[in-house]
């Protein structure tokens, strides 16, 4: 790796590979440049490399299907099948084609380099940049995404050589036609658009129960909010061993560290605080960035967490998609507007960071910037246009598929596996059936955790009325302030990207980022710093950083 370290492949393979027309002196290129790999299946015109065993679900004399998603698939059906019910990348080589797919959210990344019609592919974007030419070009677009929106959209990764392919797409080389191919699909939950069924409270915990019935020894992260206790809930009513660690989330309020205590005792869980030192802020966010490879600017607060995770030996039971599903999470907003335009926006606006205290980006930058978020957000979401799920289903894939889940996918994983019950296909479908009118204010999902538990139901949350204090901000120590003052630094000399007001923050030094304490100034700060540091860690290998802006 270029800085930092490889992930341990324990819990899931790294897997490359090329298909169509490729040269075998690039593929064998590809595989030095990342972690250590094998060769897992080989034809004249495809190739599959694994850090691990890779066990075809599927195979007969004339055809051979691999996944590396976390669940191994059961034979029968195309690839969307996969996709939708494990959310599982795959490879699927039959007589007239071969297949590169992703899960149906695009979990699990698939990054891909063309040459010509040949494919190379890595589940990681570094090793593909061995296969580009040097210097890198810069994408803007996705910075753009970045530090508006914390994530980038769409096939955007930092650089304009390497590809993201997104959720439900697979890749096809013909051998009949020698031709590549894209097909772009709808997943089950935007084909059959949800109906009103009457599910209750009490039918949420039955699938919730059916979700987790395949794990014995679990490890639930509980916090202070609703998604946490109410899996804890459910895995301690189902008799598993359960064990929870919790760690401050750098909110400056640490109420999940009390709230998390007083859930685990009523439910009778061991229960251990993970520790952290505002002093180890700067290594543990450029740990984060290093390892998401500069793809989000969250997360940089759960790296102590996850490596400890690593050891612990346990399945994760993580809550991804629990607010979009049941309480509107960034939908309020979106789904009081009258007419589809103004939903989109609004829903835009609620997902996008807010203003800082003053200007961050200069104004060519923030037209721009602003120009291009819009759209991409727009061709990102438009085939939900018009579903009765629209909202949940635009947050589900773009915040939480792109962003939120970064951390149980690659902070987490691959070393340790992570449980998604609120993905699983009964449950998923299930939620996303009640109306929008019965989840608002969290008012079903109360509902649910009385019918889960009661006792922990009533104890306080994150989601409620919270104590009136402040701690210390690990991301605003004089150590934080430091590190994210150096990697302004490297930011300012971008053009026309800093309002003159924040360049004026960048010359009054360190403390002057004191003032970035509120909510929306962390967050502006958290992304300026991520692009920095990628700034820094690539300076000599990136091209012309003259931005698009500038031309206007």
């Amino acid at each position: 790796m270029r800085k930092g370290e490889w992930p341990s492949f324990r819990a899931r393979p790294y897997v490359c590979g090329a298909f169509g027309p490729f040269s075998q002196e690039r593929l064998d290129l590809l595989a030095r440049s990342g972690p250590h790999v094998e060769t897992a299946y080989v034809t004249r015109d495809a190739a599959v490399l694994s850090s691990g065993p890779l066990t075809m679900y599927d195979s007969s004399p004339t055809m051979a299907a691999f996944s590396w998603g976390d669940r191994t698939p059961i034979a029968g059906g195309d690839w969307l099948h996969v996709a939708e019910h494990y959310e599982a990348p795959g490879f699927i080589d039959e007589p007239s084609s071969v297949t590169l797919h992703t899960g149906a959210f695009g979990l699990i990344d698939v990054y891909y380099l063309t040459d010509g019609d040949a494919v190379y592919f890595s589940g990681l974007i570094e090793p593909l940049l061995a296969l580009a030419r040097k210097p890198y070009v810069v994408n803007w677009n996705a910075w753009a995404a970045i530090l508006k929106l914390t994530y980038p959209l769409l096939e955007d990764t930092p650089y304009a050589e390497v590809k993201r392919l997104p959720g439900a797409t697979a890749l096809s080389w013909s051998r009949d036609r020698r031709r590549l191919s894209v097909d772009k699909r709808a997943p089950r939950w935007v084909r059959e658009e949800p109906f009103d069924h009457g599910v209750t409270a009490h039918d949420i915990v039955s699938l919730l129960h059916e979700s987790l019935k395949p794990y014995e020894k679990v490890l639930v992260p509980v916090s202070g909010g609703y998604d946490s206790r109410l899996l804890a809930s459910v895995a301690v009513a189902q008799g598993k061993d359960v064990v929870s660690w919790t760690t401050s989330p750098d909110d400056g309020l640490d109420n999940d560290i009390d709230f998390a205590i007083a859930v685990t005792r009523e439910l009778g869980i061991p229960h251990r605080v993970i520790e952290q030192n505002a002093a180890d802020f700067p290594a543990e966010a450029l740990w984060a960035a290093r390892r998401l490879e500069f793809l989000t600017s969250h997360h940089a607060w759960y790296s102590p967490f996850a490596r400890e995770v690593h050891e612990g030996g346990r399945p994760v039971v993580d809550g991804l998609a629990g607010g979009p599903l049941m309480k509107n999470f960034l939908m309020s907003a979106a789904a009081a507007a009258t007419t589809p335009l103004e939903r989109r926006q609004a829903l835009l606006k609620s997902m996008t960071t807010g203003d800082a205290h003053i200007p961050v980006l200069g104004e060519g930058a923030l037209a721009w910037m602003d120009d291009v978020v819009e759209t991409t957000f727009a061709q990102a979401t438009s085939m939900l246009n018009g579903h009765r799920s629209e909202l949940a289903l635009s947050v589900l894939h773009t915040r939480t598929a792109r962003g939120i889940a970064r951390s149980p996918v690659n902070l987490v994983g691959p070393e340790a596996t992570p449980v998604f019950p609120f993905l699983h296909p009964g449950f998923f479908d299930a939620a996303l059936s009640v109306p929008v009118g019965r989840k608002e204010g969290g008012k079903f999902y109360r509902e649910i955790l009385w019918a889960a538990n009661p006792r922990v139901a009533s104890l306080p949350s994150t989601n409620g009325g919270l104590p009136h204090r402040r701690v210390p901000l690990r991301s605003g120590s004089v150590w934080a302030r430091e590190w994210n003052h150096a990697m302004l630094r490297r930011v300012a000399r971008v053009p026309g990207l800093l309002s003159p007001q924040m360049a004026d923050v960048v010359e009054g030094g360190p403390d002057a980022l004191a003032a970035f304490g509120s909510w929306n100034s962390r967050f502006w700060l958290r992304g300026l710093a991520l692009f920095g540091a990628w700034l820094t860690d690539y300076d000599e290998v990136l091209g012309d950083l003259t931005p698009p802006w500038s031309s206007r």
